[in-house]
């Protein structure tokens, strides 16, 4: 069997082709980084039309370096949401006009439980129950398994992701776009104890995140200090900063981790490929003796082949659900 999977619900365009045993045979990504880059974030407009010119590229390409043709794949696989609904709709149109003349099964994927089998792509074996830690420039979740496709969304940010504050707070420093990758780079020389944030606390004592007051508290220490990239403490700021977010997102790990019990963690999205993040992650695992799962960077960033692997899965538990044209985008959960 043969999955080509479409991946457009952001700001890169991906497909893939994966065979029946989760292996890539190719992955082609292709980012829209210079494009935003002088906005200090995504534009969709612009990502939607970018999306148009490339998609057909990307699927040629995808095809070619698997040595396959259309007519060998067997199955379509397309993010259906969430995401910016321009995005989504170019890949979503684009794979039902491929499906349809084809006559091949089309399966709509969810773009954030894509994110969690990204990483039973390089580990079959992962041991349910699992709990998953999501972080993006978008979202940050918390998830339980208790078996596959099983989804439960225990947690959730209620305003900015963890992603979406690094970035924000790097496009204030005038650090480039993205500015996430930046400020892991430059952080690891600073001593994060100098600036200290003070964890949120959810009221109603659920596990849900929220980021939106390290970015405010951010931009205070930034005016406060006058801090630049000539201040002697920015170095500090960036660590004690980036510190502050890890330690939140593993104290509600743990929260989840003490209420369900979970034999195996996960972590992904794109802030996965933070290196402090999934040190952190693994240590975290290793105190409590549990199995850590962390995706390879490359396939944390959004990637059609966590679309593909997600609907190799949907095929093994059951009949693919045939050529449905009625899918439609949805921008939110």
């Amino acid at each position: 069997m043969k999955i080509l999977g479409i991946e457009t619900s952001c700001d890169e365009t991906s497909a893939a082709v994966l065979d029946g045993d989760l292996n890539i045979l190719s992955n082609v990504i292709l980012s829209q980084d210079e494009i935003h880059a002088p906005y200090g974030g995504i534009v969709p407009e612009l990502a939607s039309r970018q999306h148009i010119k490339a998609i057909s590229y990307i699927v040629s390409q995808a095809l070619e370096r698997s040595k396959l043709g259309l007519e060998d794949i067997d199955v379509l696989a397309v993010t259906q949401g969430p995401g910016l609904i321009g995005s989504l709709l170019v890949g979503l149109s684009y794979a039902k006009g491929l499906a349809y003349s084809l006559s091949k099964p089309l399966i709509p994927i969810d773009h954030l439980e894509s994110h969690v089998y990204s990483a039973f792509i390089e580990n079959r074996d992962i041991a349910y129950p699992v709990l998953a830690l999501l972080v993006s420039g978008g979202h940050t979740s918390l998830y339980s398994l208790p078996q596959s496709l099983d989804f439960h969304l225990l947690a959730k940010t209620r305003d900015d992701a963890a992603g979406e504050v690094l970035d924000k707070i790097a496009k204030y420093l005038d650090l480039g776009y993205p500015g996430g990758p930046v400020i892991d780079g430059l952080a690891v020389q600073g001593d994060p104890a100098r600036f200290a944030f003070a964890l949120p606390q959810m009221s109603d004592g659920s596990l849900d995140f929220s980021f939106s007051g390290f970015k405010t508290a951010g931009l205070r220490k930034i005016k406060e200090f006058g801090l630049n990239r000539d201040h002697p403490a920015f170095l500090d700021f960036l660590a004690g900063f980036e510190f502050s977010i890890i330690k939140f997102l593993l104290h509600n790990l743990d929260r989840a981790v003490q209420a369900i019990s979970p034999t195996s963690l996960i972590l992904c999205g794109g802030v996965a490929r933070n290196t402090k993040l999934r040190k952190a992650f693994e240590d975290y695992a290793d105190r409590h003796k549990l199995r850590a799962y962390i995706p390879s960077p490359n396939l944390c960033t959004d990637n059609a082949a966590m679309v593909a692997a997600l609907a190799v899965e949907k095929l093994r538990q059951g009949p693919d659900s045939g050529l449905d044209l009625s899918i439609n985008a949805y921008p939110r959960r």
